[in-house]
């Protein structure tokens, strides 16, 4: 609901337009709150694949630190270049950028058990690949026609249906206490359900800031009953704040570089669907906050700085940055459209990046704690897939391009050893699962006729064709 005492309905459908600081500096900070957990998560899930998260008792562990430090600092300087621009870089629109969990079904396969060592190729595949992303907004409104909701959403269906195990195993203990007693313990499940008890409470009996934070204020209140049931002690919180520095600047090309063909090709398909959700969350901005249709210079300029800004965070340690969804449905409930905001809210992720001590705190919860955000966050992602198509025409043609696409997709990620002869790129793309069903739901839908007859599929489907209509007749 908009708040009159910011600006009058025409200030506030303004992008240009600042409001009183006093209003405007925790309207920005309410941003980075709403997407801070889903900021850091993707870096924390990247090192426990890779061997030095939490609970590995890696010596490289203190690393995980400066990829969270970096998660925000780049998501600050991305939204920064969104919100202010630069030349034709960023849409001058209140957009948010964040790290994406989109990329990492790529990432964990190509980072798993190597260690900070495995990290080179990674930041070779976030450089490529941003720079590829960044040369899309010159097409974007060319290429949009091969990524209909059908597509779209069973890519980021399958994205949470790819990452859903993690939060089991984080709740459960996390990977390094899998064959041992602890694992998956009561008491571990409890600081998990803790946490996904408490975030469904604030989500749907808390109104305003306490239900946009429901994930973060979870995970405080989980935090807080791991220090009672001593999962962690205020003595470790003291030695990991007093061993963290108070200032530090990135480093670039702190982990090398090397160029690996499956991290660059799967950083460069991926962009593809990452660039389209952000043309969605533009639309969805200048829609909700201004009641009109995004400019093309807009959609264009977004997707620039989502580029950009990824290619640019790769050098120093970062991840690839995309604009954050649930921003925008913070923007339709304020109603306040101003750039400037967001502006103030990139400026305090840049200063918690450049102070070691705020991913100090974050690194020493207990992973089952994160586990049950985690658990939440990526059954959103399953269920934003679901919503985006609902959207699609369930006709038989589109049925048979969703089943054969999720069924190999899916099933080589379950089953990863039938492809064991293949070549190590190949397999890499592969079992992500996510890549092979993007590209079989993307070439059956350009290339298959519009119509199949109706009896087409009924001898496969067991009695279950499914006779719903999709949308509506003249929608």
């Amino acid at each position: 609901m908009a708040d009159s005492s910011i600006g009058t309905p025409a200030q506030l459908r303004d992008p240009n337009y600042t409001p009183p600081l006093a209003r405007a500096i925790p309207l920005g900070i309410q941003h980075v709150l709403a997407m801070f957990v889903s900021n850091v998560t993707p870096a924390i899930i990247v090192a426990g694949a890779a061997g030095f998260g939490f609970g590995s008792n890696s010596p490289d562990f203190p690393e995980l630190l400066y990829l969270i430090q970096m998660s925000m600092l780049f998501a600050g300087v991305a939204t920064l270049m969104q919100t202010l621009t630069l030349g034709p870089v960023g849409a001058g629109l209140p957009i948010v950028q964040g790290t994406s969990f989109a990329f990492l079904p790529i990432m964990i396969p190509l980072v798993a058990g190597k260690g900070v060592d495995g990290l080179a190729a990674l930041y070779g595949g976030v450089l490529i690949g941003g720079i590829f992303h960044g040369m899309l907004g010159m097409v974007i409104g060319k290429i949009r026609f091969a990524l209909p909701p059908l597509v779209t959403g069973l890519v980021v269906t399958m994205i949470g249906l790819s990452l859903v195990k993690v939060g089991i195993q984080y709740s459960a203990g996390g990977v390094p206490a899998i064959g041992t007693p602890e694992y998956g313990s009561l008491l571990n499940w409890s600081a998990a359900l803790v946490v996904i008890f408490a975030t469904l409470g604030l989500k749907f009996f808390a109104r305003g800031m306490l239900s946009i934070s429901a994930v973060l204020l979870g995970l405080i209140i989980g935090y807080i009953y791991a220090l009672m049931m001593g999962m962690v002690t205020f003595e470790a919180i003291g030695t990991s704040w007093s061993r963290a520095s108070a200032f530090a600047l990135p480093m670039p090309f702190k982990y090398g570089f090397e160029f690996s063909f499956a991290a660059i090709l799967g950083f460069c398909l991926m962009a593809f669907v990452s660039a389209v959700e952000t043309v969605g969350d533009v639309s969805g901005i200048t829609r909700g906050g201004a009641k009109r249709e995004a400019t093309d210079k807009e959609i264009a300029g977004a997707t620039y700085a989502d580029g950009l800004g990824s290619a640019v965070a790769g050098i120093f340690g970062g991840l690839p940055n995309t604009s954050f969804s649930q921003n925008v449905g913070l923007i339709a409930m304020t109603g306040v459209m101003s750039r400037h905001v967001v502006t103030i809210g990139a400026l305090f992720l840049i200063l918690c990046g450049l102070v070691p001590k705020v991913g100090a705190i974050i690194r020493t919860i207990p992973i089952e704690v994160l586990g049950g955000g985690v658990i939440v966050m990526f059954g959103m992602v399953v269920a934003a897939g679901i919503s985006m198509l609902s959207d699609v025409d369930w006709n038989r043609r589109n049925m048979v391009i969703f089943a054969i696409s999720l069924s190999v997709g899916f099933g080589l990620k379950l089953e990863p050893g039938a492809v064991q002869y293949l070549p190590d790129t190949l397999k890499v793309l592969m079992t992500s699962g996510l890549l092979p069903a993007a590209l079989i739901a993307i070439v059956l839908n350009l290339i298959l006729p519009a119509e199949l007859a109706d009896e087409a599929t009924e001898e496969v489907s067991g009695g279950m064709s499914g006779h719903g209509e999709g949308s509506l007749p003249g929608e």
